[in-house]
Parts: structure tokens; sequence; C-alpha cells
């Protein structure tokens, strides 16, 4: 280590260690918000910057858009001056840290978009001074913080580990999650040279109760892919489990809790109408993207992405032939979907795969409505949708209940005894006996278990 990078690093060091170091975060939603929460919990001063008014306004009122991050939480560090937003970015220069945590999305044809965070990247170098620690959190494909931002960033004149810190972090928040949070999650982390990644361990050891530092910041963008692409392919195999079993007239659901029993070489994943969120139904696209810039295919997640995206289907056929038995066409039929959220007791519907029921519901010809006690109403492709009240006369007025979402605050009892009909994709009606109900897999005729019943017929040997 020369003298002069030792003097820098020892500096900014020195920051942290005294929680003296400013904090800026560029994206204060999912992420960048509850990030934020932390790190001024943790004693630092946070700027949060956010492209959006409202945003900034809502957050300096202490009034939080994050379901996660209680508002009173929010306000009482805005009052103690720990936390501010902006929306000013000439005031990156100001900060000793810079934790990007903007979109990644992807394009129509599936390829990264990482124009926010060139943006973002922009915004940074505009300011960048020495002793800065810059780190990227924003899901992306490995090599992103390489070979997109690190060039941007040393067109300054300044030279990365020298006099400037470059990280990559990967997020793992997972809205509505009760037990891991931002605290609690171990934090991987990887650095251009050792020295940024010795900054970018200590900013967080004040912060994370586990920080796992890899050795570069391919491995830790690649840790974050691996992850999520592993709970997609897992997804895949039981969605196609699902429809197995299915045509062998076998209750998914059964089966999965009998196999679960199995203490050693089993982990449990449950199907469903598709996948959302942000993280899932994107992440192994950034790495097929990348694969096939360096001529590999990866075949099995590309599989496993097919058989995920075509569940929305499978749920409307479902839906179909149920109404089929009873008579009557899926054209004209009024379908009502109970939650538009991508998972349970969150108000997130970014990716849901309930949007894509809807929209080939509504191609066949149904007439669509929807209830969801944690989304009071979405925009989609200009067109504004707004829940329904889940009233006795909407339920039973209903040729067919789709439930999509299986929120807790929703009473199936009552929805299985009011509907005509009901379609159950996540299990919501397991231990409700009744003729009505039609589940992913199994014959409409045959009772379903409860959890415990299966359970105690497995152990039985029945």
């Amino acid at each position: 280590m020369s003298e002069r990078r030792s003097a820098v690093a020892g500096s900014i060091l020195q920051r942290i260690e005294a929680g003296e170091a400013v904090c800026g975060v560029v994206g204060l939603g999912y992420v960048g918000l509850p990030l934020s929460v932390e790190l001024a919990r943790a004693g630092y001063r946070v700027l949060g910057f956010d492209v959006s008014p409202e945003v900034v306004t809502g957050v300096n009122q202490g009034r939080s858009h994050i379901q996660d991050v209680p508002s009173a939480t929010l306000s009482s560090l805005v009052e103690s001056g720990r936390l501010e937003a902006t929306g000013d970015m000439g005031r990156l220069g100001t900060c000793d840290a810079v934790l990007i945590c903007v979109p990644t999305p992807l394009s129509k044809t599936r390829d990264p978009d990482v124009s926010y965070v060139v943006s973002a990247t922009e915004a940074v170098a505009r300011t960048l001074r020495s002793g800065q620690l810059v780190v990227l959190e924003s899901t992306t494909y490995p090599g992103t913080t390489r070979e997109l931002m690190l060039p941007m960033l040393e067109a300054s004149g300044l030279r990365v580990g020298e006099d400037f810190f470059l990280c990559f972090s990967p997020e793992r928040v997972d809205p509505g999650n009760e037990k891991w949070g931002v605290r609690t999650t171990p934090k991987v982390i990887g650095g251009i040279t050792p020295a940024c990644r010795e900054v970018g361990v200590a900013l967080y050891s004040r912060v994370i109760d586990r920080v796992v530092p890899v050795s570069s910041t391919e491995a830790a963008e690649l840790t974050k892919l691996l992850e999520n692409t592993f709970r997609t392919v897992n997804i895949a195999l039981v969605n196609e489990m699902a429809q197995v079993a299915d045509r062998l007239g076998v209750d998914v659901w059964e089966v999965i809790d009998a196999a679960a029993t199995k203490p050693f070489g089993f982990m449990k994943f449950v199907p469903g109408p598709g996948i959302g969120g942000h993280c899932i139904p994107l992440d192994p696209y950034y790495l097929m993207w990348k694969m096939k810039t360096l001529h590999y295919k990866t075949r099995f997640i590309e599989l496993a992405g097919e058989i995920n995206a075509e569940m929305p289907a499978y749920v409307v056929s479902k839906v179909q032939d149920a109404l089929n038995r009873e008579g009557k066409p899926l054209r004209g039929s009024r379908i009502l979907v109970l939650g538009v959220a991508y998972k349970r007791d969150v108000d997130d519907v970014r990716e849901s795969p309930a949007l894509d029921v809807i929209r080939l519901l509504e191609a066949k010809g149904a007439v669509v409505s929807y209830h969801d006690p944690h989304v009071a109403q979405f925009n989609e492709e200009g067109k504004t949708r707004r829940s329904i009240d889940l009233t006795d006369e909407a339920l039973s007025s209903a040729d067919c209940v789709v439930i999509t979402t299986d929120h807790t605050a929703v009473d199936y009892e009552r929805v299985v005894r009011l509907a005509k009909l009901v379609v159950d994709t996540r299990n919501a009606t397991r231990g409700i006996q009744a003729e009505n109900i039609v589940g992913l897999s199994g014959r409409v005729d045959t009772p379903r278990p409860s959890s415990s019943e299966a359970l105690a017929l497995v152990a039985a040997g029945d």
C-alpha cells in the first residue's frame, strides 16, 4: 500500500470509525429508504437523493412511502437531523460514502437497462473528490461495477483504491419480511481493490450484524444472481410439478408437505400463479444476457424462466376449465381476482403474476375486478385499476373468484362460503372442505386435507 493511498484510506476509515462519515443514498425506494434509515440509526448522518419531488418532500416531512419503514421511525430520524432528503445531486460531493440504490429494469427485449446506474454514476462523477467511497447496490450483471462505473469515475483523474474507493454490495431486501431486515441480513461486499473492500466493510460493519467480504466486485455481483436464480429454478420445478400432479389427479400441496418431512436433501418451495417482485423474475436475465456476450447459453436458467412465465396462462386455463364444468363460457363471465401484490401482505405489484392473469382473462373476454387490502389502486399501460370492497355481493355475484395472492387479512372461509367457484393458486383455502374449490392440481371432487392432517397421515404411514 502506497503512503498516499494509506493516508486517504486512513482518513475515511477514521471518519467511519468515529461515526462522523456522511452517507449519501441515491434512490429512496424499496432498497434505498430502508438502508437510509438503518444508516441513520447507526449514527451516520444521511443524505437521501431522489429525482421525485414528491418522495423528497414526503421523506423530509417524515412520511414513509415504503411499507417496511414506519413513518414514526422515519419522522424521528428526520427531526433529529440524522436523515434528510434532497433532489440536488450537487450535494453528492459533501458525502463521504455514496450508496447507489437505483432501479435496474429489463428492456422489452429482456436486456439489462442500466440507464439509471449510468445517470447516478455520472452525477457522482461530477462531484467526485478524494477520499470518497462509492458502492453500487442495484442488482445487475457481473462486470457492471468494473466495466461500466469505474471508467466513468476515473475519468475525473482520481484513481480507484488510491483517491477513491469503489465496491459492489448487492441489496437483499425482502419486502414484508419481519425477521430478516437490513440490519439482520448478512451483507456481501466486494471491492475493485483490497483497499476498496476494506473501506466498504468498515462502513457496513457499523450498520449490519454480519458483513461477508468477497474477493471482487464480480464475485459480489454473481452472488446476488446465484441467490435469485436458485429460487427461480426451484420455483419453476414445483410449478412444473403442480402440472404433473394435476395430470395425475394428485394434490401437489400434499406431496410437497410430505416431501418436506425429509430432514435432509430437500428444500421446500411452493408453486403459484407465476413469479413476481423486482428480483426473481429479472435477475436470471441479467446473467443470461452477460453469458450471451461470452458465447455461452444458460439453457437450464432459460427453461426455468419459460416455465414460470407460462404459469399465468395455466391459471387462466384452470379458470376456463372450471367454468366449463359449470356450463359457463369464460367470455362474459365475471371474475374477481383476490390479490394483485406479487406476494403475501405487501403492497408491491412489480412484475406480479396477478397482472398477467388479469390481462389474459380480459383478452378472453372475461369481466375482471380485483380486491387487495394492500393495493388500493395501480396504474398499468395508462390505465388505473382500483380495488373493490370485498362485500358479500361482490363475492356472490362473481362467476369465479381467483386467489392469486394469499393475503392474511382475507377471510377465506367466507370467500368459499359465498363464492360460486374458487380457483385457489396459493393454497389459501387448505383445510376448507368445499366442492367449489379448484386448486392448481388434483381432482376437483377429492377432499384436500389440511397441512396438519396431511403430515399426520404421512407420519402414520397411510
